[in-house]
């Protein structure tokens, strides 16, 4: 069965229609990744993946992360839940994820891509955005563009989770602290050719730019990306797969119940370029 796609917004993602067993096959994976790369963000309907097909399946598509496995058969796995019994290690940052930023700024070589399926999904809220930042590089000025190419920006975990959650305690904030920082370029050359923006919650400040300057900047390149035109909301379905370009989207949940219980399974790809390129 040959692969087809519609696309969900004229902008970011794509609904790709496949028969499941040929998904599993690997038979469509750089078809797949040609689309996932061009629309940003793809969404199969129905597939109903268990943990060991979801990871099978982003095996096809690129080099499985591995992270630090916890149990057997879990290889690769993260439970994306705010229940500390089921992610003891990372479910207290959770809640940054509900502004936009993308995956491992603090990373030299961030993440390719996710595939994330559901698990238990809450009855109200809990919608994941995309936001293309090709897109919104794409249509900036020239002159802007010109501007942007020359800075650079650090990405800090305090940064990322402050605005989450400004009445932090002293530890807390201490432990964003101690993670380590890591400078990008604003704008991202990619081997393919083509441009996007780096953009984050995780950046602070642009480097040798005034700190009030800096932040109506940045503020104002965030405006810009996470206009509507620019934005897929998947509203999530039992079964569904959905898989996402790292490099040239940011994402956030919308707000819902902590005591729902929502929780998805996530399979990460590891990255293939540095966002400061190839010398």
């Amino acid at each position: 069965m040959a692969l087809t796609a519609t696309d969900l917004t004229p902008r970011v993602g794509s609904q790709f229609h496949i028969d499941r067993a040929d998904l599993l096959s690997g038979a469509h994976a750089q078809e797949i990744r040609a689309l996932l790369v061009e629309r940003g963000v793809i969404v199969a309907r129905g597939m109903n993946l268990t943990d060991d097909e979801q990871r099978a399946l982003a095996r096809t598509l690129g080099d499985l992360r591995l992270g630090t496995v916890k149990q057997e058969g879990e290889e690769g796995l993260m439970k994306v839940t705010f229940d500390k019994t089921i992610n003891p290690e990372y479910a207290q940052f959770f809640f940054g994820s509900q502004l936009w930023h993308m995956d491992g700024t603090y990373e030299e070589m961030p993440p390719f891509a996710t595939l994330l399926t559901p698990r238990v999904l809450s009855e109200t809220g809990g919608q994941t955005e995309f936001a293309n930042n090709y897109a919104a590089y794409e249509d900036l000025p020239e002159a802007e563009k010109a501007f942007l190419d020359g800075l650079k920006v650090v990405h800090t975990m305090q940064a990322a989770l402050f605005p989450g959650k400004p009445d932090c305690s002293v530890e807390e904030f201490a432990l964003w602290h101690s993670y380590p920082n890591r400078e990008h370029p604003l704008v991202w050359h990619h081997k393919s050719g083509r441009k996007s923006l780096v953009l984050s919650t995780s950046g602070s400040h642009v480097v040798g730019m005034h700190p009030a300057e800096s932040r109506d900047l940045l503020t104002r390149l965030m405006a810009h990306a996470a206009q509507e035109k620019y934005v897929y909301r998947h509203s999530w379905q039992m079964g569904d797969l959905l898989i996402w370009d790292n490099t040239g989207t940011m994402h956030r949940v919308l707000p819902f119940p902590e005591e729902s219980g929502r929780q998805l399974h996530r399979f990460t790809l590891n990255g293939e370029e540095p966002v400061a390129g190839v010398a």
